[in-house]
């Protein structure tokens, strides 16, 4: 089972990838935890530039994609389908909707080409399911803010609110796409009750699982 998490800056989406990580451990499953950018040496460096380096500020927009396929391609093969492969589950912070909407519908690109790069990085893998917080950007960014440096504020986060109002309707518009595979979860409420939709949302799957 690979499980991704999907959202706005400031969704909650760590905080609940992380819990949900803890809950289907607790359920017995064996369950490998990753992020993106980065999960591997090669992943991590490349995650420095593109989000702890305020040197890359004004970063290429295309140069920006190919650094996060970059580090995507290194993940799914060394990490990712490893462990799906021996039967395990693996639950990512972010993966390629991220780039569909952050590259493609917040930056502009083309999302046919961003689609065949995707497809090229991850060697076609795709998520059983993805959890989607949905949030509206200007909440996010507002609990970011009020979160302070705990909050790990990054280049990204720093782009203008608009930017992140087209990241927004891109992610809805993936989600109409697919609804298959996306489950929509409302992100406003408190940490545990937004944990317990996610936890119902996985109930299905775990008991066929049973």
């Amino acid at each position: 089972m690979f499980i991704t998490f999907e959202g706005v800056d400031g969704s909650g989406k760590t905080t609940q990838a992380a819990q949900t990580v803890s809950f289907l451990r607790d359920c017995g499953y064996d369950v490998l935890a990753v992020r993106e950018p980065g999960g591997t040496p090669t992943g991590d460096r490349i995650r420095q530039i593109l989000l702890d380096d305020v040197a890359t500020a004004d970063m290429n927009p295309r140069a920006e994609l190919l650094l996060f396929c970059a580090s995507r391609a290194q993940l799914v093969a060394e990490v990712i389908i490893p462990h799906l492969e021996a039967g395990g589950v693996v639950v990512s912070d972010r993966y390629t909707d991220s780039t569909m909407a952050y590259q493609g519908y917040g930056h502009g690109l083309n999302l046919k080409a961003l689609k065949q790069v995707n497809d090229f990085a991850t060697a076609g893998l795709r998520p059983d399911m993805t959890l989607f917080l949905d949030i509206e950007p200007e909440e996010g960014l507002a609990r970011r803010i009020a979160a302070g440096e705990d909050a790990g504020w990054n280049r990204l986060d720093a782009m203008a609110l608009d930017f992140h109002r087209r990241v927004y309707r891109g992610y809805r518009n993936l989600v109409l796409a697919e609804p298959a595979r996306f489950v929509e979860i409302d992100a406003r409420a408190d940490e545990a009750t937004v944990q317990e939709r996610v936890r119902a949302a996985l109930a299905e799957w775990l008991e066929i699982q049973r």
